[in-house]
Order: C-alpha cells, then structure tokens, then sequence
C-alpha cells in the first residue's frame, strides 16, 4: 500500500513484540477493506509508557493494541472503559477519538468467538481452567458472564487460584465454584463440559508436555487450548484421538485482532470470513507463529 499524509496509524505496544502476529493480521484486514491505514509494533519500556501514549494522542494515532505486560498499568491513562474491560480488570485495545482515549478488552470476547462459530453456548456448563494468570482471569470472567453452572480454576500455585475464584464470587455468587493445584484429584473430571488450558504447558519448545491427561474426561467435553506454537498442542492432539470437540489458540488471537478492528473502524466486519482468510494465510505462507 501507499503510505501517503491521509495513512492513519495504528499501533500494538507491549514487551517483547518483535515476533508478534499483530501487524500480518491487521495490514491483511486494512488491505482488504481498503482502508488507508497502516499497523505497526512498538517495543517499549514501561518507563516510557506514560509519554508514549501522551505522543499517541498528540500525533493523532487512531488506536492502538497493548500486550504483556502492560494490558493492567494502560489502565491509568485511559479516559473511560468499556464494560468488557472493566470486568475484566485489564485493556488490550484502546481507541483514540478527538483526544480521549477509551479502554476495550477483546481477549474475552475473541475467546467466545471460537464458541459460537460452532454454535456453542456455555450456559449452564461445568467450566474447568487451568491456569490463574491474566489470560484465565480474562477467560474465567468472560466465561462466568456467560452463566456456566460452575466452574473450578487449578493452577500450580494455590494461592492464586483462590484468589482469582473470590474474584468470579464477589461479581458472580450464584456460580458454584472450586479451586485447587493443578491435580485432578480436586474435581470429578466426567462431570465437567468445558476444559480450557490457559497454562503455557505444551507450548513451544515443550512440545511434548500436557498440563493434565485426557483419559479421566467425558468424551462429549469440549477441549479448548489458547496456546497457538505450536498450532496443535499435545492437549489437543489427545483430545481429536478420542474423538472431542477441539479449539485451538490461533482462532482466539485471529479473532480478538478483529475484534479491535471493529472497534477503530466502527462498523461491523465479517469477521469469520477473514477469520477463515487469515488463518489460511498464515497457515500456507508458513509465517512463523509465536
């Protein structure tokens, strides 16, 4: 494309980015919808943060994604936040319009994309999450407001399981819920509906690592594992064998991209078409996911 005076810019900040899948997914969505506009990442320091969104709203960049480990601390230079991300406690997208910058979180919602694309609804679901970091606190609440019957979070480290479940409590207290370590004698795993990985255990190089076994599940569950290097975790490949219903990470980030792109460019996109497109782009031309 044409960069020219009219180009508006859009930004991901975060660190590291230098691998990041962002800029592939959001210049694919500006050239196909013909937009005059170009999506760039910037590695900074969170020393910087404050002045670099100060310099965004002075040159008029129009939004801007935020990634680890800043989606908490942008919180502080926004003017207002959207429901999703005050939920959610965190911001991955912020739109920039006539100097007042405004909050979202799309990681919620790109995660329930993937649900409803197969016509899947998680009300009254037994949820079970691995994991208590900032992708299954934005996973959990997302889930909970969905109105799942119960859910139960294990994670390595106790204490932060707790601590995320008297969080889904205080905002969801009809929702049964339980918590433990990452061992399966704290749940009964047939009744359970839903298992989502939000752990980085499979993820590459460590491949060939699982962060709990299949074999103890109902085979009607529907497996869910946001890590996407590598495409196929071997959470998921144990999963297809027995034959469940599996979700990979990559529709999840492909997704919550475009979600933010609805956001900025204010209209409704196809978003499972480009999904669709997207996905086979990357898939073809071998673009090294990370």
């Amino acid at each position: 494309m044409d960069i020219n005076s009219q180009t508006k810019l859009y930004c991901l900040i975060g660190n590291p980015v230098n691998k990041s899948l962002s800029p592939t997914i959001h210049n694919y969505l500006f050239d196909k919808e013909k937009e005059n506009a170009v999506y760039m990442a910037f590695n900074i320091e969170k020393e910087d943060l404050k002045s670099v969104v100060n310099s965004f709203r002075a040159i008029n960049v129009k939004g801007f994604n935020v990634t680890i480990p800043y989606k908490i601390d942008i919180i502080n230079f926004v003017d207002e936040l959207s429901y999703e991300s005050e939920l959610i406690g965190a911001v991955n997208t912020v739109k920039i319009c006539n100097g007042k910058l405004i909050g979202y979180n799309t990681d919620g919602l790109g995660f329930l994309k993937a649900f409803k694309e197969k016509n899947i609804s998680l009300k009254g679901k037994n949820v079970l999450i691995l994991g208590a970091g900032g992708a299954a606190q934005s996973i959990s609440l997302t889930v909970a407001n969905e109105g799942v019957k119960s859910l139960t979070i294990l994670n390595r480290t106790v204490s932060k399981s707790r601590e995320l479940i008297e969080k889904i409590k205080n905002k969801f207290p009809k929702i049964e819920t339980n918590y433990g370590g990452l061992n399966e004698k704290y749940v009964d795993l047939k009744k359970i509906d839903v298992l989502i990985n939000c752990t980085s255990i499979g993820m590459y190089p460590e491949v060939d690592k699982t962060p709990i076994e299949i074999n103890g599940f109902n085979k009607n569950i529907i497996v869910y594992d946001i890590i996407y290097k590598p495409l196929e975790t071997k959470l998921i490949k144990s999963a297809k064998e027995k034959g469940m219903i599996t979700i990979g990470g990559l529709d999840m980030l492909i997704y919550q991209a475009l979600l933010s792109d609805e956001i900025w460019l204010d209209r409704k996109l196809e978003i499972e078409k480009m999904k669709n497109e997207i996905k086979k782009r990357i898939l073809s031309e071998n673009i090294e996911v990370i």
